[in-house]
């Protein structure tokens, strides 16, 4: 049973994107959302343990968060794939549940 789950906060602000990340299990799938998309990016402390996921989690950033912070998404971490709103709907209809992490 896959997860969706859903990361609304900067990683930079909280810890809830490391926490999302070391409790998914192996096929789930993380959506960064709002300002959860600084998580993405390349470059930053988190890359590495982002990286590291990316292999065994279907982990994503919300496109239209992304441009509306004005960021680029050839700047994501490698693994890291940009999803509209439709690839959002599709998440959602291609996993069991959803859990938002606050």
């Amino acid at each position: 049973m896959a997860t969706l789950h859903t990361v609304n906060k900067s990683p930079f602000m909280t810890q809830t994107l490391l926490s999302c990340i070391n409790h998914a299990k192996d096929g789930d799938a993380i959506l960064m959302i709002e300002d959860g998309v600084y998580g993405g990016m390349a470059g930053t402390g988190l890359s590495d343990a982002v990286a590291a996921k990316a292999a065994s989690l279907n982990i994503c950033v919300l496109t239209e968060d992304l441009e509306a912070r004005g960021l680029d998404a050839g700047r994501l971490v490698e693994g890291v794939s940009a999803v509209g709103y439709d690839g959002f709907v599709d998440l959602v209809a291609e996993t069991d549940r959803t859990q938002a992490w606050l």
